[in-house]
């Protein structure tokens, strides 16, 4: 063959090829293909999972949360104010005493002693003076009558008043012999429990040792001390005096109410370096469930809000231009709700504006939405579906 034959061939070759390039790309079998995609594209979008909440209208009580430390309302080292052998120890360790039960004895012999002396010289005095009083009775008579002179009378009369000086004296002795032989029996102060012993009986003790016999400590009623921002004296004030304070107490934890009392007072000074105040609260603690030294919260309702409305907290989002919330329309279509808050504990948080009672708010799904979104409300047994869901195609976007 030529080579003009061959060039003829090899473009009837490259035409036969472009043809059934062309065939296969605009065949009818592949419109059928295409036909589902533009379908697709013009389907409405995909309803989307979200869980949901009713807002509540209800009383709702206005709490302020402190951290705070269980203090006893008295406690007392007791130590002995007269020096002695400790005779007996008469409480035990870690229980309950009463106002005047007795803690321990010192050896008393030394103190009785001195009660005697000071009763004998008592009894010595008042003979004088008695015998005084009785030469001045018979001298005023005397001296009426010109049988005794002035002198004499007066010296008598000083020597009565001197005896009754000796009297009172002797008397004063006496009652401070009585009261060191009182010292010897140590009582309790005030109604509590004891401590760990810290002496044993046999020691001499003395009203210097630092250490002293036992601490004594009161538990019912009981005290804590907690801490709150300056900034909420004023509503404070206002509850203490009208008498709506009212205080729980809760674990380190938060999680377990440990008992009910009172607001006793706020302190007079802020501390400036924290910008917080100290007030003190008393509970009953009748089963003594507070311990002096451990750390609590406290939950003190200064104000009730009536007809409050609340949401769950996972209702309420942040954004560019506040706080937020979706609320389900008819059909279940979604719109935006800008809020403003109060207070949030338990779960839930206090709306001040932007939405109404009985209206329906998004509590979980809400990355997915947009205002006119159309939801499906699950239940709340399906949340974790939904944020799964919700995680998964926030992850998905570019």
């Amino acid at each position: 063959m030529t080579s003009k034959t061959l060039k003829i061939a090899g473009a009837c070759l490259v035409a036969a090829a472009i043809s059934v390039g062309l065939y296969a790309v605009d065949r009818p079998d592949r419109a059928a293909d295409k036909a589902p995609a533009a379908a697709q594209s013009t389907t409405t979008p995909p309803v989307v999972p979200v869980t949901a909440a009713k807002v509540l209208q209800h009383d709702v009580p206005i709490v302020l949360e402190g951290l705070g430390t269980v203090t006893p309302i008295n406690t007392a080292t007791i130590r002995t104010q007269v020096q002695g052998t400790l005779d007996s120890v008469d409480f035990v360790e870690g229980k309950q005493v009463k106002r005047g039960d007795v803690l321990a004895r010192i050896d008393p012999r030394v103190y009785e002693a001195q009660v005697d002396q000071a009763e004998a010289a008592l009894a010595r005095d008042e003979a004088t003076l008695k015998n005084a009083r009785t030469n001045l009775a018979r001298t005023q008579p005397l001296a009426n009558r010109g049988f005794a002179t002035q002198q004499l009378l007066d010296t008598q009369d000083s020597q009565v008043a001197q005896g009754e000086g000796t009297v009172a004296l002797d008397k004063a002795a006496l009652e401070a012999a009585q009261t060191q032989l009182s010292y010897a029996t140590i009582t309790a102060p005030f109604d509590g429990v004891t401590g760990i012993r810290r002496i044993d009986p046999g020691n001499v003790v003395h009203p210097t040792d630092t250490n002293g016999l036992v601490v004594l400590t009161q538990l019912q009623p009981i005290a804590v001390i907690f801490t709150l921002p300056s900034g909420d004296i004023p509503g404070v004030r206002q509850a203490l005096a009208s008498g709506d304070a009212s205080v729980d107490v809760y674990d380190a934890q938060n999680r377990y109410k440990l008992d009910h009392g009172s607001l006793m007072l706020i302190n007079n000074q802020v501390d400036s370096s924290t910008g917080t105040v100290q007030l003190k609260a008393s509970f009953p603690n009748a089963g003594n469930t507070l311990w002096p030294g451990t750390f609590v919260n406290v939950h003190l309702t200064i104000a009730v809000r009536h007809d409050a409305l609340t949401v769950p907290l996972t209702a309420v989002r942040q954004g560019p231009d506040g706080a937020f919330a979706y609320t389900v329309g008819p059909n279940n279509v979604v719109s935006i709700h800008h809020v403003t808050t109060g207070q949030s504990r338990d779960g839930q948080i206090l709306i001040e504006q932007g939405l109404a009672a009985n209206e329906t708010v998004v509590t979980a799904g809400q990355y997915r939405l947009n205002p006119g979104t159309t939801v499906e409300i699950v239940p709340d047994d399906k949340k974790d579906q939904v944020q799964d869901a919700t995680t998964a195609s926030a992850g998905m976007l570019p």
